[in-house]
């Protein structure tokens, strides 16, 4: 038995009679960066609500630590114009928080001068970190952050992911993130597991992502993918379902590219 911090086993969603998770097997472990990838529609965000207990599986189970403490890190806060909210009562809607928390909190991942801003001015480098400050408040065993460079340019991006691994380092916290950049969390991650519904692969970096069809980002709309080659023997439709190639066929290329 491993010492995972949570464990899914098995797990599947459904939402009106569509799979939108099947057989999903995932461990986080103290100390462990996990970066979930995969296309939109992958079922990422529907996992991570699994995770965080928000969502019960149809099937399979999600194993928690007993008394796990979880900080969360959202995607993206959404805080109405006229509301006079700055970033201190804001973190102090956190049960138990006083300023010298939120300070420290806010020290510890760079963001300290923001404290008496309002929460709509700052910028949204400035923002992603007062949500990482947020969930750091909660002293916790276990971070999911969802898309946690969501709205930060490039070379605010590659610092952040810095910062979460120092956290990483400093805590001692597994860490369960959602990215759509591979090629930038590449250095940090520990695992990465690839989800189109199901897990199509898993495995250190350089297993995922080290094949020379590893190639570029795309996606005019979308948010940036990576697309890469997986060594598995199905592949996927339009929709994502699987596509299992007939008797005696052979999945062309062996891989599946996500799109």
């Amino acid at each position: 038995m491993s010492n995972a911090l949570i464990r899914l086993e098995q797990v599947g969603v459904s939402f009106a009679g569509q799979a939108v998770l099947d057989s999903i097997d995932l461990a986080v472990e103290p100390g462990q960066i996990v970066t979930l990838i995969g296309p939109n529609g992958a079922g990422k965000t529907t996992l991570v609500r699994a995770v965080l207990g928000l969502l019960k599986p149809h099937t399979g189970k999600v194993w928690r630590k007993p008394r796990l403490r979880i900080g969360y890190m959202p995607q993206k806060l959404q805080v109405d114009a006229t509301l006079p909210l700055s970033v201190l009562r804001f973190l102090r809607l956190v049960p138990g928080v006083d300023r010298a928390a939120a300070l420290s909190a806010l020290k510890e991942v760079g963001a300290e001068q923001v404290i008496d801003s309002p929460i709509q001015g700052i910028s949204g480098g400035e923002m992603q970190r007062v949500l990482l400050a947020r969930a750091l408040l909660r002293e916790p065993e276990l971070l999911v952050l969802d898309e946690p460079v969501q709205g930060v340019d490039v070379a605010g991006q590659s610092e952040l992911y810095s910062l979460i691994t120092r956290l990483r380092d400093r805590h001692g916290c597994g860490v369960l993130m959602v990215s759509h950049d591979l090629h930038l969390v590449m250095s940090t991650t520990d695992q990465v597991v690839c989800l189109n519904r199901h897990v199509c692969c898993s495995g250190h970096p350089e297993q995922v992502s080290g094949d020379p069809a590893f190639v570029e980002l795309f996606g005019s709309n979308a948010p940036s993918l990576a697309i890469y080659h997986h060594h598995h023997d199905h592949a996927h439709d339009l929709h994502g379902s699987v596509v299992t190639p007939a008797k005696g066929g052979h999945v062309h290329g062996d891989h599946c590219k996500h799109g």
